[in-house]
């Protein structure tokens, strides 16, 4: 093989240039689709990743206009586009995070931690109502031009770090203020999504509370584990409009930072 491509190279000059471009492209590719939110998910073939990050390649490398290669450096360079391209995914992924945790307390408040599924995309086990309320999320994300943000920063990364760079600019990349908000606003997101069901339940336990107090021989236990599911669930319809815009409004400010 490597002789093909040597002979190749010799009878068309240009083409070492494009293809080890093109290789290290893809190489950034693979590393911001393996992380980035939408693209990561499992339940994406993964032939229609290869071929997506494939046709990506053939989209943006002509853009870059690329150099010759620097010589023995190959396997460096693939290896820090790839680690440049996971990065940019991964802090693409906190902000689904946010809304991922806001699931999470939900589930927790309504007494449901014991429903839980296989998540494929985390290989790891998640509740129920968080994966609704992640799938809903990136329903949202994508509807509002999340496809579009991300192909952005995909694209202006080339710009911050350049295809044959051998040192990943990181205070370019990682904002450190930027990254303390975006993980500070997995818990406050987390909050505001989960704040209906959390108060309503709370209300609920005083209520309970009151009357374990008044008829002791009301059991009061085995009420809440009745109760707190279907007054949750009849919270989370009453509230689905505004937790969708809620949703979106969050999105939308950080859509500037791609």
């Amino acid at each position: 093989m490597d002789q093909v491509v040597s002979q190749i190279s010799i009878m068309f000059p240009e083409f070492a240039r494009w293809f080890s471009a093109g290789f290290i492209v893809f190489a950034r590719l693979l590393g911001f689709i393996r992380f980035a939110p939408v693209f990561n998910r499992k339940e994406i073939a993964g032939m229609v990743k290869l071929a997506l990050a494939f046709l990506l390649t053939i989209l943006i490398t002509p853009m870059l206009k690329p150099a010759a290669p620097p010589a023995d450096s190959m396997l460096l360079l693939l290896v820090l586009n790839f680690a440049a391209g996971a990065i940019i995914g991964y802090i693409a992924q906190i902000i689904i995070l946010a809304v991922e945790a806001g699931g999470d307390m939900i589930n927790t408040q309504m007494g449901l931690s014991s429903a839980m599924v296989m998540d494929p995309t985390t290989n790891s086990q998640t509740s129920i109502l968080s994966r609704v309320i992640t799938l809903l999320g990136l329903i949202i994300f994508m509807e509002i031009g999340g496809f579009y943000w991300l192909i952005n920063a995909l694209i202006r990364s080339f710009e911050i770090f350049p295809i044959y760079a051998v040192a990943i600019p990181l205070e370019k990349i990682i904002n450190i203020d930027y990254l303390i908000t975006t993980t500070s606003n997995v818990l406050y997101i987390g909050l505001q999504i989960a704040s209906p069901v959390l108060l309503a339940t709370l209300g609920q336990d005083i209520i309970l509370g009151v009357i374990s107090k008044t008829a002791p021989q009301v059991n009061v236990f085995q009420l809440s584990f009745l109760f707190k599911p279907v007054f949750g669930a009849a919270i989370m319809i009453w509230i689905l409009p505004m937790l969708v815009n809620v949703i979106s409004e969050f999105f939308l400010s950080f859509s500037s930072i791609y």
